[in-house]
């Protein structure tokens, strides 16, 4: 018996894999890695067959991208795989595209995004008629707003046309704000604001877009564009701004297939050993170079004005100088665009000549201007000539309240000309166009929310 035993260890111990942690493991994880270098699993999530210039194709990636929604892309005119998708699914070729593919064998031909919406299960329907707090707009402002309220006792709904994080959440990195020393993109921001202000029971609805807004004191009607309606006792508009849409001849047949408004982070990839041109000197405009400038043989940034010093962070003049790869032409606009199915030219002028050039060039992102999508609130409250909300002090004059105004006391810091109607922000009036500003006024916001409802 002692004699087996002892076998038996001198025949564990002569085995060739002893000691397993020299002999044994690093050569499976040798064989491993050879195995994972050539392995490629089956995708199976959603997919999106579509064409690089179109319209529709963008608008659905963008989309999905945007609320955090992993997709495949698959160009009809690169891969071979996407012929026999579209076969497979008895779609008419490519006069039904784009293609929407989900993971249960279900499809949208051409869908809109609020079909994408209902289909991947995003929240489109207020689970009640009352709420606390409403919030127009789902920003940085917006966001910040809903985490506060929520986390302070208001039954909050946040209200987004397209998808939180607004245009910030388009950014491809925001590196002055504070607590992100190496700095955080757009997408992420969006996605850590969204997951906080749900855990605090947020209801956020997206794509929803609100048309109206009734006065029935002391509740405030918000009048949607499916018809129905949402009522609550107070109102944050934090809708933020567009970028200005390219007023030149051929710029709006073209949108959508070589000409973008934002980033676009969609179409990086596509743009991958080409010259991209960028129109805007603010600081999204210099984000989106830098990000661009990794994947383009040529970032080209078009300014109107002598220099990116007054409307640009000095950071991003740093890096941007420190990038061979981009070029900044001042003194440049954009006068027309060219191209039949896509965007082929642009003519570039030059104020300093007085001369046209004519260029080559497949993707022009604008970043031009911005102006608040506040038509809905025409009628309802004060507004600049811009559009922009009036809020706080600006609205004495001569120190009388605005017309209509029938409390006592002023308005709040950041309360338009309607009690209990409040705005934070890029929309409001006078705000300053950061995304850490932003955070700031739609948390200060709730502050004026609660000395409001306290006397409601």
């Amino acid at each position: 018996m002692t004699t087996g035993v002892g076998q038996g260890c001198r025949f564990i111990s002569e085995q060739p894999w002893n000691p397993p942690e020299e002999r044994l493991y690093p050569v499976l994880d040798d064989l491993l890695d050879d195995w994972l270098a050539g392995f490629c699993p089956p995708f199976e999530g959603i997919r999106v067959i579509g064409n690089r210039w179109s319209p529709i194709s963008h608008q659905a990636k963008d989309f999905l991208a945007r609320n955090q929604i992993p997709y495949k892309w698959l160009d009809i005119e690169l891969e071979p795989d996407a012929v026999k998708l579209v076969e497979y699914a008895e779609a008419d070729g490519r006069q039904q595209l784009p293609l929407v593919l989900f993971p249960d064998g279900s499809r949208l031909i051409q869908p809109s995004n609020l079909e994408i919406a209902a289909k991947i299960g995003l929240q489109t329907q207020a689970e009640r008629p009352f709420y606390d707090l409403a919030i127009v707009g789902g920003g940085p402002a917006g966001l910040a707003a809903a985490v506060y309220g929520a986390s302070e006792g208001l039954s909050t709904v946040l209200i987004e046309r397209e998808a939180p994080g607004g245009q910030a959440g388009t950014s491809s990195r925001i590196e002055n704000y504070l607590g992100f020393p190496v700095g955080l993109s757009g997408s992420d921001l969006a996605r850590r604001g969204v997951t906080q202000a749900r855990r605090f029971g947020v209801e956020i609805l997206t794509p929803q877009v609100v048309t109206g807004v009734r006065l029935q004191d002391p509740y405030r009607v918000l009048q949607l564009a499916d018809g129905s309606e949402i009522s609550c006792h107070a109102l944050l508009v934090a809708t933020g701004v567009s970028y200005r849409w390219l007023n030149v001849p051929g710029a709006e047949k073209l949108t959508g297939a070589g000409i973008y408004y934002g980033a676009a982070m969609t179409e990086a990839i596509a743009c991958s050993n080409e010259d991209v041109y960028l129109i805007g000197g603010a600081n999204s405009a210099g984000q989106a170079a830098m990000h661009f400038s990794k994947y383009a043989s040529k970032v080209i940034i078009l300014v109107r004005g002598e220099s990116l010093s007054s409307s640009m962070s000095q950071y991003l003049i740093d890096q941007i100088a420190a990038t061979a790869n981009i070029k900044v032409c001042t003194g440049c606009s954009v006068v027309e665009v060219k191209g039949d199915e896509h965007l082929e030219e642009i003519v570039i002028a030059h104020a300093k000549t007085g001369q046209t050039e004519t260029v080559p060039a497949r993707s022009l992102f604008i970043f031009i201007g911005a102006s608040p999508k506040t038509d809905w609130l025409d009628g309802v409250i004060r507004r600049d000539a811009q559009g922009f909300i009036i809020t706080g002090p600006d609205l004495i004059h001569n120190g009388k309240s605005p017309p209509g105004w029938r409390l006592e006391r002023s308005p709040f810091l950041l309360e338009a000309s309607v009690p209990g109607i409040f705005a934070a922000g890029d929309v409001r009036s006078g705000s300053i166009k950061r995304v850490a500003s932003g955070v700031g006024e739609g948390s200060i916001a709730i502050q004026f929310v609660h000395r409001y409802l306290s006397n409601v």
